[in-house]
Protein backbone atom coordinates (compact mmCIF):
# COMPACT_ATOMS: atom_id res chain seq x y z
CA UNK A 1 0.00 0.00 0.00
CA UNK A 2 1.38 3.40 -0.93
CA UNK A 3 2.01 6.08 1.67
CA UNK A 4 -0.71 8.44 0.29
CA UNK A 5 -3.27 5.61 0.41
CA UNK A 6 -2.31 4.76 3.98
CA UNK A 7 -2.53 8.42 4.99
CA UNK A 8 -5.98 8.67 3.38
CA UNK A 9 -7.26 5.65 5.32
CA UNK A 10 -5.73 6.96 8.54
CA UNK A 11 -7.43 10.34 8.02
CA UNK A 12 -10.78 8.66 7.34
CA UNK A 13 -10.43 6.48 10.45
CA UNK A 14 -9.56 9.50 12.61
CA UNK A 15 -12.63 11.36 11.33
CA UNK A 16 -14.85 8.37 12.04
CA UNK A 17 -13.34 8.06 15.53
CA UNK A 18 -14.00 11.73 16.29
CA UNK A 19 -17.62 11.47 15.11
CA UNK A 20 -18.18 8.33 17.19
CA UNK A 21 -16.69 9.93 20.28
CA UNK A 22 -19.01 12.91 19.88
CA UNK A 23 -22.07 10.64 19.57
CA UNK A 24 -20.98 8.60 22.58
CA UNK A 25 -20.48 11.77 24.62
CA UNK A 26 -24.00 12.84 23.67
CA UNK A 27 -25.44 9.46 24.66
CA UNK A 28 -23.49 9.30 27.90
CA UNK A 29 -24.22 12.91 28.76
CA UNK A 30 -27.86 12.08 29.25
CA UNK A 31 -29.07 14.03 26.24
CA UNK A 32 -31.78 12.13 24.38
CA UNK A 33 -30.89 11.33 20.81
CA UNK A 34 -32.55 13.48 18.16
CA UNK A 35 -34.63 10.57 16.90
CA UNK A 36 -35.95 9.77 20.37
CA UNK A 37 -36.60 13.42 21.22
CA UNK A 38 -38.40 13.96 17.91
CA UNK A 39 -40.61 10.90 18.41
CA UNK A 40 -41.55 12.07 21.91
CA UNK A 41 -42.37 15.55 20.63
CA UNK A 42 -44.66 14.34 17.84
CA UNK A 43 -46.46 11.75 19.94
CA UNK A 44 -47.98 14.48 22.08
CA UNK A 45 -48.01 12.16 25.08
CA UNK A 46 -45.94 12.00 28.18
CA UNK A 47 -43.64 9.02 28.39
CA UNK A 48 -44.95 6.00 30.22
CA UNK A 49 -42.54 3.90 32.29
CA UNK A 50 -42.54 1.28 29.51
CA UNK A 51 -41.62 3.91 26.91
CA UNK A 52 -38.90 5.27 29.14
CA UNK A 53 -37.46 1.78 29.62
CA UNK A 54 -37.61 1.08 25.89
CA UNK A 55 -35.86 4.35 25.10
CA UNK A 56 -33.17 3.61 27.68
CA UNK A 57 -32.69 0.10 26.27
CA UNK A 58 -32.32 1.58 22.80
CA UNK A 59 -29.77 4.11 24.02
CA UNK A 60 -27.80 1.35 25.78
CA UNK A 61 -27.80 -0.75 22.61
CA UNK A 62 -26.60 2.24 20.59
CA UNK A 63 -23.87 2.87 23.15
CA UNK A 64 -22.70 -0.76 22.98
CA UNK A 65 -22.71 -0.76 19.17
CA UNK A 66 -20.81 2.51 18.90
CA UNK A 67 -18.32 1.49 21.59
CA UNK A 68 -17.58 -1.71 19.65
CA UNK A 69 -17.17 0.32 16.46
CA UNK A 70 -14.81 2.68 18.28
CA UNK A 71 -12.70 -0.29 19.41
CA UNK A 72 -12.48 -1.55 15.79
CA UNK A 73 -11.39 1.88 14.59
CA UNK A 74 -8.79 2.20 17.36
CA UNK A 75 -7.46 -1.26 16.45
CA UNK A 76 -7.22 -0.23 12.79
CA UNK A 77 -5.33 2.93 13.75
CA UNK A 78 -2.97 0.80 15.83
CA UNK A 79 -2.35 -1.39 12.76
CA UNK A 80 -1.53 1.76 10.78
CA UNK A 81 1.05 2.68 13.42
CA UNK A 82 2.61 -0.80 13.48
CA UNK A 83 2.68 -1.13 9.70
CA UNK A 84 0.26 -4.05 9.54
CA UNK A 85 -2.77 -2.12 8.27
CA UNK A 86 -4.22 -3.66 5.13
CA UNK A 87 -3.08 -7.19 6.00
CA UNK A 88 -5.46 -9.85 7.30
CA UNK A 89 -4.88 -10.54 11.00
CA UNK A 90 -5.86 -14.18 10.47
CA UNK A 91 -3.91 -15.25 7.38
CA UNK A 92 -1.60 -12.31 6.62
CA UNK A 93 -2.72 -11.76 3.03
CA UNK A 94 -3.28 -8.27 1.68
CA UNK A 95 -6.85 -7.04 2.14
CA UNK A 96 -8.15 -5.80 -1.24
CA UNK A 97 -8.39 -2.01 -1.69
CA UNK A 98 -12.10 -2.29 -2.50
CA UNK A 99 -12.74 -3.88 0.91
CA UNK A 100 -10.71 -1.22 2.72
CA UNK A 101 -12.53 1.56 0.87
CA UNK A 102 -15.87 0.06 1.91
CA UNK A 103 -14.79 -0.88 5.44
CA UNK A 104 -11.62 1.01 6.48
CA UNK A 105 -11.51 -0.77 9.85
CA UNK A 106 -11.55 -4.25 8.24
CA UNK A 107 -9.06 -6.53 9.95
CA UNK A 108 -9.67 -9.68 7.91
CA UNK A 109 -9.81 -10.53 4.23
CA UNK A 110 -13.23 -11.53 2.92
CA UNK A 111 -12.46 -15.28 3.08
CA UNK A 112 -11.34 -15.15 6.73
CA UNK A 113 -14.23 -12.85 7.71
CA UNK A 114 -16.72 -15.20 6.03
CA UNK A 115 -15.19 -18.20 7.81
CA UNK A 116 -15.45 -16.37 11.15
CA UNK A 117 -19.09 -15.46 10.56
CA UNK A 118 -19.97 -19.00 9.44
CA UNK A 119 -18.38 -20.56 12.53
Amino acid sequence: MTHPDLHSYQKQLLQQRDALRARLNQLRGGEPSRALASAAHFSGHEDTPAQTNTERDLELALDEHETAELRRIDAALQRVETGTYGHCVACGTTIPEARLRATPDAERCIDCQSALEDA
